[in-house]
C-alpha cells in the first residue's frame, strides 16, 4: 500500500516549507529513517525522513517549490511494486485562502497641514511684528504659515491657529537624521528571529530573576569525567545546565508550560531546546524528554544536535515540541545577560560563564568558581516567588552535581 509523503510542520508557526532537494530519484530503494528530502523552513534546512521502507513510487513536488504544511510531496511504495503501477495522487488542493481583501484605498494626497504653503524664502514672507514674534518665540517657521492678511499678509491670528493645530514644521535645511546607508535583506531566519523575538517581547510580559551558583564541585566532577573520557564524548558546562534545569522542572511544572489564551498548556514531557549560534542567527534543536537522560546521554545527544545544525543536517524532529530553552554564552565570556523567551514556551534560562572570583564564606574569603543565571519568565504563566524557587533548586542540583550522573 503506498505511503504519502507529506510536507511536515517543524513548529506551531510553520505554515509552508521550501523542498530544497530530493536525496533520492523516482524508482529508488528507500529504507525507514532515510533520508529522502531535504525541505528549507524559516529556521533551518531540515532532512524529511522515510516513514516506511520500499521504493520512491512518486516525486509530487518538485525541488525548488514551496508549498503549504500538509501537502502531499512524494509517495513510498512497497518493494517489487514498479513505480509505473503506483497511479500519480491528485495534487493536494492547498489550504483555502482568505477571501481577497478589497483593494485599499489610495492614500490622500498630501495635505499641507494648516499654514502650509510654499515655503517661500522667510526673510520675504509678509508678516506683521506681532505675528514674527509670536512665529519666532513658539518657534515656528513663518515661511511655512499661510497669511490670511491683505495681500497674504501673516498676522496674529494665523500664528494663533498654526499653534493651536499643532503645526510645527522643522525649519527648512535641517536634516531629519542620518544619511541612508546600505540595505542589506534578511535572510529567512533573521526575519524569523525578527517576528517571533517581537511578538515575544509585545505579547508576553517578562520579568527576570537571577542566582549565581558556586561551581566548584560541578567543575570537579566535570574534571574528573572528562579525564577518562574518550575524546569526543566529554561533558560540557551546558551539559550539566541542561540536566539541572530538566530535572528542575519536573518540579516546576508551570515553566514547563505554554500559555494559551487564557489558560496554561501543560507539557507531559520536558523537551529542552539548546541555542546554537550559526552564521545567520541561533537555533533551538530540541533534547527530547532530558529529564529522563543521564548526564552522559545528555551530552551524547546535545553535541548530535548541535554538529547537525551546523551542517544544515537537522531532521524533521529536531525543531519542534520544545518546552523551554536554554541559551549559553558562557564560551565568549560572556558573565550574565537576559534572553527573550523563545515563544509559546513559558521561560528561558540564559547561562554566563564560569568565573574563578573571591567569594566571602565561614568568615574567610576565598577564591571559588561562580556561574550566573538568569531566567526570563512569562508573567502570565508564573509569578516572581515561583521563578525564585525555580532557580533555588537549580542552584541545589548544581552545588550537589551528583545526581546528574543518573536518569
Amino acid at each position: 500500500m503506498p505511503t504519502d509523503v507529506i510536507m511536515p510542520s517543524l513548529g506551531f508557526d510553520m505554515t509552508e516549507g521550501l523542498l530544497a532537494r530530493w536525496l533520492k530519484n523516482e524508482g529508488d530503494p528507500v529504507v525507514k529513517g532515510q533520508a529522502i528530502a531535504e525541505i528549507e523552513t524559516e529556521k533551518a534546512t531540515v532532512e524529511i525522513e522515510a516513514t516506511v521502507s520500499g521504493l520512491l513510487a512518486r516525486i509530487v513536488v518538485q525541488a525548488g517549490e514551496t508549498v503549504p504544511v500538509g501537502t502531499l510531496i512524494g509517495v513510498i511504495a512497497e518493494a517489487g511494486v514498479e513505480p509505473t503501477a503506483v497511479s500519480s495522487p491528485a495534487p493536494t488542493a492547498p489550504p483555502s485562502s482568505p477571501p481577497p481583501s478589497p483593494a485599499a484605498p489610495a492614500p490622500p494626497a498630501p495635505v499641507p497641514e494648516a499654514g502650509e504653503g510654499a515655503a517661500p524664502s522667510e526673510a520675504r514672507v509678509k508678516a506683521s511684528p506681532v505675528a514674527r514674534k509670536m512665529a519666532e518665540e513658539a518657534g515656528l517657521d513663518l515661511s511655512r504659515i499661510k497669511g490670511t492678511g491683505p495681500g497674504g499678509r501673516v498676522v496674529e491670528r494665523d500664528v494663533q491657529a498654526a499653534i493651536a493645530t499643532g503645526s510645527t514644521p522643522a525649519a527648512p535645511g535641517v536634516p531629519a537624521g542620518p544619511a541612508p546607508g546600505a540595505t542589506v535583506p534578511l535572510n529567512r531566519m533573521r526575519k524569523t528571529i525578527a517576528r517571533r523575538m517581537a511578538e515575544s517581547k509585545t505579547t508576553a510580559p517578562h520579568f527576570y530573576v537571577t542566582v549565581e551558583i558556586n561551581m566548584d564541585d560541578a567543575m570537579k566532577m566535570r574534571e574528573q569525567l572528562n579525564g577518562v573520557a574518550p575524546e569526543g564524548e566529554r561533558i560540557s558546562v551546558s551539559d550539566m545546565v541542561v540536566a539541572a534545569a530538566a530535572r528542575t522542572l519536573v518540579r516546576f511544572p508551570a515553566l514547563n508550560a505554554s500559555y494559551r489564551e487564557d489558560n496554561l498548556e501543560m507539557h507531559p514531557q520536558v523537551n529542552i531546546g539548546i541555542a546554537v549560534a550559526l552564521e545567520d542567527g541561533l537555533i533551538p534543536p530540541v533534547l527530547r524528554d532530558a529529564d529522563k537522560k543521564p548526564l552522559k546521554r545528555i551530552a551524547a545527544e546535545s553535541r548530535a544536535l548541535a554538529d547537525r545544525a551546523r551542517t544544515n543536517k537537522l531532521r524533521s524532529d529536531d525543531l519542534w515540541g520544545g518546552t523551554f530553552t536554554v541559551s549559553n554564552l558562557g564560551m565568549f565570556d560572556v558573565d550574565e545577560f537576559i534572553a527573550i523567551i523563545n515563544p509559546p514556551e513559558a521561560a528561558i534560562l540564559a547561562v554566563g560563564a564560569v568565573t574563578r572570583r573571591p567569594v566571602a564564606a565561614a568568615g574567610e574569603v576565598r577564591i571559588a568558581s561562580l556561574m550566573k543565571t538568569t531566567l526570563s519568565v512569562d508573567h502570565r504563566v508564573a509569578d516572581g516567588a515561583q521563578a525564585g524557587r525555580f532557580l533555588q533548586e537549580f542552584k541545589k542540583l548544581l552545588e550537589n552535581p551528583v545526581t546528574l550522573l543518573t536518569g
